[in-house]
């Protein structure tokens, strides 16, 4: 069974950092790439970040690229999500989503294809 366990948000001062935690489980996590994409109250579901099955690509929302860094730890089974210089429109409920096809994270949103999990709250304000 597929899992995905997102971990690390929490309240933050703009300009801050965080570091947000993908543990997966069910599968082969060397066969799939894996995406984090972001909900927030009354906004569109954004893709933020996605990384492939071997860690060599990784792809940025415009809206993070500079402050946001995607990686995997494969000993660890393990995605991360280091965010720097946070921004109040970060503020959101961050998930992860894999695949065996990179491609396919670009044409999903939360709750559709695949699994997901509970998510976790990041929220940006002073």
């Amino acid at each position: 069974q597929v899992q995905l366990v997102e971990s690390g948000g929490g309240l933050v001062q703009p300009g801050g950092s965080l570091r947000l935690t993908c543990a997966t489980s069910g599968f082969t996590f060397s066969d799939y790439a894996v995406g984090w994409y972001r909900q927030a109250p009354g906004k569109e579901c954004e893709l933020v970040a996605t990384i492939t099955r071997t860690g060599r690509a990784t792809n940025y929302a415009d809206s993070v690229k500079g402050r946001f860094t995607i990686s995997r730890d494969s000993a660890k089974n393990t995605v991360y999500l280091q965010m720097d210089n946070l921004k109040p429109e970060d503020t959101a409920v961050y998930y992860c989503n894999a695949d065996p096809n990179v491609f396919r994270l670009f044409n999903r949103c939360v709750g559709g294809e695949g699994a997901w999990g509970q998510g976790t709250q990041v929220t940006v304000s002073s």
